[in-house]
């Protein structure tokens, strides 16, 4: 029993592992990141039986989001601590959006609510279609689909007066389009 248990977790770690870490270093520094998958991982074992075998990935994504609340919490709470004790300054705060090498984009995202930037980051950089980002936020598809579009929008007003706003026609994914054969 226990064997299965171990390869059902070895091969669940195996699928999401990378996208995990790939999330979590988006959003956090590197030493933090290592920290909070570990934290991850030991709760993806404890609650393995949980997983859902259709939506594996969003459900890990969800799990190892709130393990982040946590640490970024626990942070905030140790830097207040440490100024209370006037033992040392606190320690700024740790800008989760990565450098982006557009600084147009990057300050448009920065500009974006907590809220919308995390629901454009999965959907952009993390590839999640609607309803594996509805798992993830713990909300419906739906609810997905409009708040989607709505932050698509705002970021794209916020990038309409800048250089790269001039040379994109459209925020997010790119489309294909398709030729018909000869």
């Amino acid at each position: 029993m226990q064997e299965e248990r171990r390869a059902r977790f070895e091969v669940l770690v195996g699928e999401v592992g990378e996208p995990l870490r790939r999330y979590l270093v988006r959003r956090t520094d590197a030493d933090s990141a290592q920290d909070v998958l570990a934290e991850a991982l030991l709760v993806l074992w404890r609650r393995l039986d949980d997983v859902p075998q259709d939506a594996a990935l969003p459900w890990c994504y969800a799990v190892t989001g709130h393990c982040l609340a946590n640490e970024l919490r626990s942070a905030r709470r140790r830097r207040g601590l440490v100024s209370r004790v006037g033992r040392l300054a606190p320690r700024p705060e740790v800008d989760p959006t990565p450098q982006l090498p557009d600084p147009e984009l990057q300050g448009a995202l920065a500009a974006l609510r907590p809220q919308d930037r995390e629901l454009v980051r999965l959907w952009a950089w993390e590839d999640l279609p609607p309803a594996g980002i509805a798992v993830v936020l713990g909300i419906t598809t739906n609810a997905v689909h409009i708040r989607l579009h709505r932050a698509r929008a705002r970021l794209s007003d916020l990038l309409a007066d800048t250089d790269v706003g001039k040379s994109r026609r459209s925020v997010g994914h790119n489309k294909v389009e398709r030729r018909a054969s000869p």
